[in-house]
């Protein structure tokens, strides 16, 4: 109880300390905190930003122990578009890959590579891929050895940038009320639009059409405000559980179809002046079971991902 009691006072003096340079607010007066009505849409800031996204993916045998460990490494460059419908441009300035705690590698094909990146409510390009991330560009893609990445490694890769621009869905405005615009007192809570959503995530020759993930209900909580890169930002919870997906991949020309579920959870601290996410973790837990050619028994899987995004604009 008394370990409870420090850290609950603790948060306390984090949220005063935060709050303490918010227009009409006074140090130490924690019920204005609380009662305030904020705006958490305020239009983004036209600076460039810069990103950093640090993610590590752990597989789990059937006993717990850690069977492999894989880390992704995403450095961004955003330049935001004057012109809304062209959307913001986006800069890949490096990638690096170490699979299963092996030396750290390049991806020598993302280097520098520019996408444009504009959120709408179907989260689909004309040729069906999500936030337009272009699926062509991770096939057969090498490490700066020359060796091709493995199926799996590519997904992974593919999928940062879809999980960095899932922040953004979170944190930005959503068409009605279902979105954090809902949000205007600490406390307050809202089921997010994206909730039950299914993407595809089919990805070229080694992931085929069919492949799907299908969002639970996606919860936003506006749990307090904290203090990154000397902004103050609101801190918003979101977490999606009974989330599923199937994976069809292919082995010796035969789909090898993947089903499991997922529970991804985190928090998102945004800027409360300029607009942009200072910074952003992800924590996700997912099962799997896949069907091998050839095989009686599935294959089970227990994998735990965590996600750090920073903005070092600062």
């Amino acid at each position: 109880m008394r370990n409870f009691n420090v850290r609950k006072l603790l948060c306390c003096s984090l949220l005063l300390l935060a709050a303490g340079t918010l227009p009409a607010q006074k140090n130490g007066d924690l019920n204005k905190v609380l009662k305030h009505t904020y705006n958490l849409t305020p239009v983004p800031i036209r600076d460039t930003q810069f990103f950093e996204m640090h993610s590590v993916l752990q597989k789990h045998g059937p006993d717990g122990t850690i069977t492999a460990t894989d880390t992704y490494n995403l450095f961004l460059r955003c330049v935001p578009s004057p012109d809304p419908k062209k959307g913001d441009e986006y800069t890949c300035l490096k990638f690096t890959v170490s699979r299963n705690n092996a030396k750290e590698l390049s991806i020598p094909a993302l280097v520098n590579w520019k996408y444009y990146y504009r959120w709408d409510s179907t989260h689909l390009d004309s040729l069906g891929q999500v936030f337009g991330i272009d699926h062509a560009k991770f096939e057969g893609i090498k490490d700066e050895t020359g060796n091709e990445l493995p199926v799996e490694n590519r997904y992974h890769v593919y999928n940062a940038f879809i999980d960095f621009h899932a922040m953004g869905v979170f944190a930005g405005r959503t068409p009605g009320d279902s979105g954090i615009q809902s949000l205007r007192h600490i406390g307050d809570r809202v089921v997010h639009i994206a909730s039950y959503s299914q993407p595809p995530v089919n990805l070229g020759e080694g992931i085929a059409k069919g492949s799907y993930f299908r969002n639970g209900e996606i919860t936003l909580y506006f749990k307090g405000l904290g203090l990154v890169n000397n902004k103050n930002c609101a801190v918003i919870e979101y977490d999606s559980g009974k989330s599923s997906f199937l994976m069809l991949t292919k082995f010796g020309g035969k789909e090898m179809p993947t089903k499991g579920s997922s529970h991804y959870w985190g928090d998102i601290y945004k800027d409360l002046s300029g607009g942009w996410i200072q910074k952003a973790v992800l924590h996700e837990l997912v099962v799997s079971e896949t069907t091998v050619p050839g095989m009686t028994n599935k294959v089970s899987v227990v994998v735990e991902r965590t996600i750090d995004i920073r903005n070092v604009k600062n």
